[in-house]
């Protein structure tokens, strides 16, 4: 599907604004890395409500219960939109729900509430202002697919990882079974066999199995457990069934299917090497020049070490740019 883009950066201050197909964009002079932004619209309404999605939502729950560790002292999770699996993290002292587009947010705080386990964060998934080695367990589901620095990526989040720390993820499989047919029928002309990413459209990608394997490993990370997710999102079969029926024959199939990845939605349970004490006390660290030390302003975090200042404003920590020291309160 298509996906807005904004291009981010840390340093530099000059913004414009551009509108397309409706969505909202930001730019920054100096800009490194283009990202998928959802912000001024509502994911959960235009992806998910009344959308025919029952069946995947009920099949990655299923996904997430098996390889999701039971509880912990702090799990973030990262491109948390709306906070659609936020109730299945009940054994955690502490959630952290992180996303670049505060419109999302916005929509998770509405339905989960301010108290609680819930910390909600707007930021850059290239420069985590999560402290070091501080969570026990991260989880991206319906992120990577957009992410096209995978290796960058994963080095910041094992980075927030404690040792022995688990990372549950989710990726486009580029070796589908759909796509495997359609490239022997010769329909088209890209292989899923081939190991780079493919690009669909612009920040949609699918990734091969090996490949992703291969990333994790680079990051410290070592896969103990897959399955294979949505076998059956093809819409000849939602016609057949109910997504209860539909998604109880999905897991099923998820364990089995796995050993051939040939399902478009793969998860996987790696866990970070080593062991060790977890990291410091400290939540936040700041994402422009990672100082652990923020002090606490009316609204903001400021970092002494470089003077940036992070808005805190209504309950939403906002990490996505720095308000600088001469800015006035209104930024």
């Amino acid at each position: 599907m298509p996906c807005p883009v904004s291009r981010e950066t840390l340093h530099g201050v000059t913004l414009f604004h551009v509108k397309q197909t409706g969505w909202h964009s930001e730019q920054r002079v100096g800009q490194d890395r283009a990202i998928c932004d959802y912000e001024g619209t509502s994911y959960r309404a235009r992806f998910w409500e009344g959308k025919g999605r029952e069946y995947e939502d009920l099949a990655e729950r299923i996904a997430v219960h098996r390889l999701l560790p039971p509880g912990g002292r702090r799990l973030l999770e990262i491109g948390a939109g709306f906070g659609r699996l936020a109730d299945m993290y009940g054994g955690y002292d502490q959630v952290i729900l992180l996303d670049h587009a505060i419109s999302g947010l916005r929509e998770a705080q509405q339905r989960l509430g301010r108290a609680g386990p819930f910390i909600f964060v707007a930021a850059n998934l290239y420069h985590l202002p999560v402290a070091p080695r501080s969570c026990d367990t991260v989880v991206t589901v319906r992120v990577l697919h957009h992410v096209a620095d995978v290796p960058v990526a994963l080095q910041e989040i094992a980075g927030v990882l404690h040792p022995g720390g688990v990372y549950l993820l989710e990726y486009a499989n580029k070796r589908n079974a759909k796509a495997v047919a359609r490239y022997l029928l010769r329909r088209q002309r890209w292989s899923p066999f081939g190991a780079e990413p493919y690009e669909f459209a612009e920040l949609n990608f699918d990734f091969h199995p090996a490949w992703m394997a291969r990333q994790l490993a680079r990051a410290g990370l070592q896969v103990e457990d897959g399955l294979a997710v949505s076998t059956f999102r093809h819409p000849f079969f939602k016609r057949l069934a109910s997504p209860e029926t539909l998604a109880t024959a999905d897991g099923a199939f998820q364990r089995v299917g796995a050993a051939w990845k040939l399902a478009p939605s793969i998860f996987l349970r790696s866990r970070l090497a080593g062991s060790g004490a977890d990291g410091p006390e400290a939540l936040f660290r700041c994402p422009a020049c990672g100082g652990l030390v923020l002090e606490q302003e009316p609204a903001a975090l400021r970092c002494p070490a470089c003077a940036s200042a992070w808005p805190v404003v209504d309950g939403l920590y906002d990490f996505r740019w720095p308000r600088q020291p001469n800015w006035d309160e209104e930024g």
